[in-house]
Formats: C-alpha cells, structure tokens, sequence
C-alpha cells in the first residue's frame, strides 16, 4: 500500500474514530465530552470572528470554534484551526515559570479538535491535534504533539478492534518472555511478582490479564489530556500521552505511548534528550539528561538520569538509576545504582539494593544457551568489579567483595 495516503481537506478531521468502532454512531465526541465539560463553551460573536480574522487566524469553519464567556479574542494570533476546538478564558495576563514568562493566548498554532482550558499560553505548537489541555497550562516550542483514537497510554490493553499482537507485554525478570506481565496505571511491584513468579497457575495469570483490561477502558475515542498548571517546552514529539497536574517537562525527544503522574505534591519532571515509549511514569519522578526507556513501569519518586538505558523493567518507589544498563529486570524499591559501567540484566532483585561500579550482573548471552535469571532478596550490595553469572540466588542482606561467582552462588 502507499506510504503516504492523499485525501480530501474537507475530510481532514473526520472519522477520529472509525464508524464502525464508534460507541455512539450519532456522537463522534463521545469520549471527548466526557472527559472535557462541553456545556461552558458558546458560539463565536460576529464582532469576534473579525478580531480573528484580523489577526491572521484562519479556521476551516468558525461555526465550529466555540469559546468560554471571558475570550478575548485579541490574545489570539496566526493560527489555524480545524475541526471543533473549544477555547475558555483568555484575559490580558502572563504565565511565568523559572522566569520563563509569556503572555496568555495562542500565537502560532496548528490546533486540530483540541480543548484548551482557561488562562493557557500556547505559543508555537506546531501541531496540536486530539488533546484537552487543562487551566494555566504552558505549551512553547513544540514540534508535534497529538493523540489517535486507540491511544492506550502505556497500559497493556488491546483495544476494540485490535489484533493480540498488539499487545505491550513488559518481559521481566527473564530475557525469554516466560516471566511476562502487563502495565497498568497504578501497579506496584508486589503486583509484578506474583504475576511474574506464579507462572504455573494458569487461571491466575489470566485473572491477572482481565484485571488488567478492567482497570482500562478498551473502547475508542480518547482524547489525550494535559492537567492544570503543567509546563511542556521545547520538545519534538509528544504522542498518546496523558500528562497529570503540575508536571514540568522540557527538551524531550520522544515521548509515547505514556501515562505520567503527577500532582502538586508530588510534581513529575522530564528533561533534556529523554526517549520514553510504552510505559507508565509514577508520581514525583525526576528523568532527565539522555534518558532511554521501552516498556517500563517506574514507582514514585524515582530519578531516572545521565544516558540511563531501560528496556522490560519495572523499577520499584524511591530508586535511584543513572548511566546504567538495565535490561528485564524486576527491581523493588530503595535501589540504587549510578555507574556507567555497571549492567543489570534477566534479575528479580527485591530491593534495599545498590550496585557497584563495574558489576555484571546476570550478562546476557554468555553462551548459545537461553539465558536464566538472577534472585537477590533485599539488601543486594555487590562490589566493585563482580560478576554474577545465570543462574545465581541470594539471601537477605548480602554483600559480595570482588571477584567472580559462578552457576548457584548463595
């Protein structure tokens, strides 16, 4: 089939939702109205649209661009609207953020089928398409940033219509896949670890999946979301992402297929170079400077920093990951492990852990064989220079001098 598909304008924002997948046939908002309160907005005054126009605004109809009690249109400069767009309060004030501070509106835009809450800053999104921003909110200097309509968010559903090999499976604990499990808004690593060690219960693991599917609305339709008072800048692209209340993200390369939490307690933040698909990022996270992650879970307040590179791992609250590898691994909280030549691969370590400088932990593909698997209960301090081969279990509380420990090490 061909690369790039041509279509009609006039079809631009039609069929966000495929009819047949459609929960309401006669409501093509369906979701968006419910996530989104449709009943404060009203029609354009003739005197308003003229302001617009004014101002190098253009809409592909402006019947269809409805906007709150307090709109000055006069806030709003050289954008393009297509689709419903829904605007609430624009009043002649700033938004200011680490003395970034720029005056309320929105210059500059491409906005597709997008709620925009009241007193926002939007300036130079490029492409904005499929999302409800919330209150306060400050958008500057961002390339792309849209959702689509079986946009799960990180977590590990299928959605109506879909093919099970679509599913995201996290593969912890075991390079193989035979300890995997699946993401979810809110699990904890107890949740992963008896899903990932009970594999000979059959009806469990399949208990485990339908809860899964329950805690997620499989149907169509979502639209992305920004919360309150969040601050995103400077990034290139942001897709299929829900973004709580007060998070702070800054110069991300890639962010997809994501649920962030966060709140005014507990504020996420995500900065410079970070690459985050396909995963669930708990409250209070810092993740910064080069950041690589696919699949992944993390839990509170943990600090994700300098080149860390994560792929299939679940990393328990309050842990500390920077410069390392980490690859399939369920990892409980208080870890930590900050050294760029430390490697921690196909191991379930139950926390209270710190990694040494130059420790090998569980190094995949030490032979033609299927890899195994590495067991630390808590309190896991290897040391410098170490190496742990599969398969290796220890007790409670061990901490390993240097040098090298072969197959079933205790």
């Amino acid at each position: 089939m061909p690369h790039i598909r041509i279509g009609n304008l006039d079809d631009i924002t039609k069929d966000y939702v495929p009819r047949e997948y459609m929960v309401d046939k006669s409501d093509s908002y369906y979701f968006r109205n419910r996530q989104s309160d449709e009943y404060k907005y009203r029609s354009l005054a003739t005197q308003e649209i003229e302001v617009l126009v004014k101002n190098n605004n253009t809409a592909e109809n402006w019947d269809k661009i409805l906007v709150s009690e307090n709109f000055d249109p006069s806030l709003v400069r050289n954008c393009e609207f297509w689709g419903m767009v829904r605007i609430g309060d624009l009043s002649p004030k700033y938004l200011e953020h680490h003395k970034l501070r720029l005056p309320v509106g929105l210059h500059n835009c491409t906005i597709i089928s997008c709620d925009i809450g009241d007193h926002v800053a939007l300036r130079n999104v490029r492409y904005l398409s499929h999302y409800i921003i919330g209150d306060q909110c400050l958008l500057f200097n961002i390339d792309e940033m849209h959702t689509v309509d079986n946009a799960k968010f990180g977590n590990g559903i299928v959605k109506v219509g879909e093919s099970e090999d679509v599913r995201i499976w996290l593969e912890v604990g075991n390079e193989n896949g035979g300890r995997r499990i699946l993401p979810f808004e809110g699990i904890l690593t107890a949740d992963a670890y008896l899903w990932s060690r009970f594999r000979e219960d059959q009806k469990l693991l399949e208990r485990f999946k339908e809860m899964t599917e329950q805690l997620a609305d499989t149907r169509r339709g979502y639209y992305g979301t920004v919360a309150d008072q969040c601050v995103i800048k400077n990034c290139r692209i942001i897709k299929d992402v829900k973004v709580g209340s007060h998070a702070y993200i800054k110069g991300a390369n890639k962010l997809k297929n994501l649920t962030i939490l966060s709140n005014a307690e507990e504020p996420t933040q995500i900065g410079e170079g970070v690459e985050l698909v396909n995963g669930i990022i708990g409250y209070g996270n810092r993740i910064f400077y080069g950041v690589k992650a696919v699949r992944f879970v993390s839990g509170r307040n943990v600090q994700l920093k300098y080149g860390a590179r994560l792929l299939n791992s679940v990393i328990g609250s309050n842990s500390t990951v920077s410069c390392c590898e980490i690859l399939n691994n369920l990892i409980f909280p208080f870890h930590e492990q900050h050294h760029n030549n430390s490697f921690l691969i196909a191991s379930t370590i139950q926390g209270q852990s710190n990694i040494a400088a130059g420790a090998t932990i569980g190094s995949n593909h030490n032979s033609r064989a299927a890899d195994g698997e590495i067991m630390a209960d808590r309190g896991f301090w290897p040391g410098l220079q170490s190496s742990f081969k599969h398969n290796s279990a220890f007790a409670a509380f061990t901490l390993v001098a240097k040098g090298s420990y072969n197959q079933n090490s205790m």
